[in-house]
């Protein structure tokens, strides 16, 4: 199709976002911009190709073509996260946007307008989406959205020396929690501190089962995501990765928060001395945009016996001290304590109004306490369990 012939030449050259003009879909579509020849049949196997790939995300070719460009981590975008684009670079990331452009208002009248096959050919849509624009605006707000799967997603797992975005990540919100303020907003203010760019701790949320400590942590990410807040979860088991990852994220305009779910050790542990070095002391230290959050149901985060203080060691103190210094090196812990009766039944009541439980206060308490005793003790955990239990006997 000589019509469309300096398309197809610009999208040979674009450089910056190569990725992007890799795309099956986008592949596709310059297959078909390109072929100028007369069989009708390799035409329309092109053309079928191209809307089908199409098909499969949206029908709004505009739409497609600006989600490729806001997912797409590259140069120029990395580059301006840092502000430090040249004005080199700033030219042809401005050209191939002017490219992309002007290839998703191409319509598909257009197309089939050149070869009148006769036949039903389907369609798509031409939103009034401007990726150019729509991407310059990405760009001036990225201290806070990001880019790539930091952009679109807000909580991740470290998996095969990848990190990969939870597609369904924990709702959970601030505001749908009750009791433990006073705690909880020492992890907001240090939260908001590391938002800020201003110097913050890492955190050592320790306590009883149940009791809201990684609760916590993700509802303070659902609440400051837009502030440019993320959350990376790292297994204990894999905390010799630590280095990498922080290495990952160095160049990164997002916060982050290095998530460390239940954390314990045994004595001979090996990553013990992982976590170590990099909360103080190692060669790998971490960087300004991240804190490390970790939760425990041990003060000291190691499991001990009496035979650790009272054993053969000849410097019994030096190994007592080993032994607490991983939990010294979190600048800020924080105790989640069980609740005693009164918090528990405030926390009940609260989680009642929330799911729309309509019972006598005197009943609900009953009912709050029998469930505790049931189901191992009072605790926030159990609180909202029980009242997941009335919503699901409610008509």
């Amino acid at each position: 199709m000589k019509e469309f012939n300096s398309l197809v030449l610009s999208a040979k050259a674009v450089t910056i976002f190569k990725n992007v003009i890799n795309d099956i879909g986008i592949s596709a579509f310059i297959k078909l911009l390109e072929y100028d020849n007369s069989d009708e049949k390799i035409f329309l196997s092109l053309y079928s190709d191209f809307v089908s790939t199409l098909y499969e995300k949206t029908d709004d070719l505009p739409e497609y073509i600006n989600k490729l460009l806001q997912d797409d981590e590259n140069i120029y975008v990395k580059q301006s996260a840092k502000g430090q684009t040249s004005p080199i670079l700033e030219k042809a990331a401005h050209s191939e946007l002017d490219f992309f452009e002007k290839l998703s208002q191409i319509k598909c009248e257009d197309i089939k307008s050149i070869y009148n096959v006769g036949i039903y050919l389907p369609e798509w849509e031409n939103s009034n989406i401007s990726v150019k624009n729509e991407y310059i605006k990405k760009i001036s707000s990225i201290q806070t959205t990001g880019y790539g799967i930091y952009a679109t997603h807000r909580m991740f797992l470290y998996k095969d020396n990848e990190i990969i975005p939870v597609k369904y990540p924990d709702p959970q919100r601030l505001s749908q929690m009750s009791g433990y303020e006073f705690e909880r907003q020492k992890v907001i203010d240090n939260t908001m501190a590391l938002i800020q760019g201003k110097p913050c701790n890492n955190v050592l949320l320790y306590g009883d089962a149940g009791s809201g400590k990684s609760s916590t942590i993700k509802a303070i990410v659902n609440e400051f995501y837009e502030l440019g807040l993320r959350l990376i979860e790292i297994k204990k088991n894999q905390l010799y990765s630590l280095p990498d990852v922080i290495e990952k994220l160095a160049d990164n305009p997002l916060k982050f928060i290095i998530f460390i779910d239940d954390l314990s050790f045994s004595t001979n542990d090996g990553d013990f001395g992982a976590l170590k070095a990099i909360l103080e002391g190692g060669v790998a230290g971490k960087t300004d945009n991240l804190a490390i959050y970790a939760t425990s149901n041990r003060r000291n985060l190691v499991k001990e016996n009496f035979n650790d203080r009272n054993g053969d060691d000849i410097h019994l103190q030096d190994t007592i001290q080993e032994v607490m210094s991983l939990s010294a090196r979190f600048g800020l812990k924080v105790t989640f304590s069980k609740p005693n009766k009164d918090l528990y039944l405030s926390i009940v009541e609260n989680l009642a109004m929330q799911y729309n439980i309509c019972i006598l206060k005197n009943e609900l308490e009953i009912q709050a306490e029998a469930f505790a005793l049931r189901n191992g003790g009072r605790s926030p955990r159990t609180a909202k369990q029980f009242i997941e239990y009335l919503a699901s006997k409610c008509e």
